[in-house]
């Protein structure tokens, strides 16, 4: 994927769900992994020629796990004039030595959230955001109807009145594929998540279940991905109604 593309799809998202207002500090939570760096890339183009004028900020969450040199990420961020902020918790070892969970990933996704939207808060940010493409949506949907019975995907824009803060969701309309290309193609400084349990949790296996199923029936991702656009799920009604968001946009 190139950049133009990269910020057509965004950009498109944007404007489809009015993510982006003039004046907005937007906080992008950086992982390490290639998506957030996609993100990265995308606003940071996008603030360049965006007619609504926004500025960026990036922070990091270290959940305290060692072994995650991110000097890197904090030269490009560098270099790109973004500021970017690290924050060190101990949210590894309440998991792992204190609870000894079994099944992490929804406390950890929920304290690191919570680290991230008042890193974000103390910055003066009124918006965060995440870097959720069409395969997160699809699989979350999936793991709510396989797990919870409902039919369900986090929307595009939310607003948290709690803490006074918008999440955005700019790469929804993005494939994992073309992030893939992304990252082969610019060198993004990827930092390899530390988790003990990356890669065997049940997104996992929704993750290969929705390739086995799109391999099996080609199509069945967009079609999947048209169901969460068009089913009535809160938050998903478009601000733009005609537009085509399973459309593609060519670069």
């Amino acid at each position: 994927m190139k950049l133009q593309r990269l910020y057509s799809l965004t950009r498109k998202a944007i404007d489809s769900y009015q993510m982006i207002d003039d004046g907005d500090h937007i906080a992008i939570g950086i992982s390490g992994g290639k998506d957030s760096l996609t993100l990265l890339y995308a606003l940071h183009g996008l603030m360049q020629f965006y007619p609504k004028k926004f500025t960026l900020s990036a922070i990091t969450i270290d959940l305290g796990l060692g072994n995650f040199d991110l000097s890197s990420i904090s030269r490009l961020c560098q270099d790109f004039a973004i500021p970017y902020q690290i924050i060190h918790t101990d949210i590894g070892k309440i998991l792992f030595q204190e609870r000894q969970e079994t099944n992490p990933c929804s406390l950890c996704a929920k304290l690191r959230k919570g680290a991230f939207n008042k890193a974000a808060s103390n910055l003066g940010c009124n918006k965060v955001a995440y870097a959720h493409h069409r395969e997160d949506l699809i699989e979350t949907m999936l793991l709510s109807l396989i797990y919870e019975g409902r039919f369900y995907a986090f929307s595009p824009y939310t607003y948290l009145d709690r803490i006074q803060l918008a999440v955005i969701r700019p790469m929804m309309l993005i494939p994992e594929a073309d992030i893939i290309g992304f990252q082969n193609k610019y060198h993004l400084p990827v930092c390899k998540n530390p988790c003990p349990i990356d890669g065997h949790t049940k997104r996992e296996y929704v993750k290969k279940l929705s390739t086995i199923l799109e391999k099996e029936n080609p199509g069945v991702k967009k079609r999947l991905f048209h169901a969460i656009t068009t089913g009535n799920i809160p938050g998903w009604v478009p601000c733009s109604p005609a537009v085509d968001l399973e459309g593609d946009v060519n670069s």
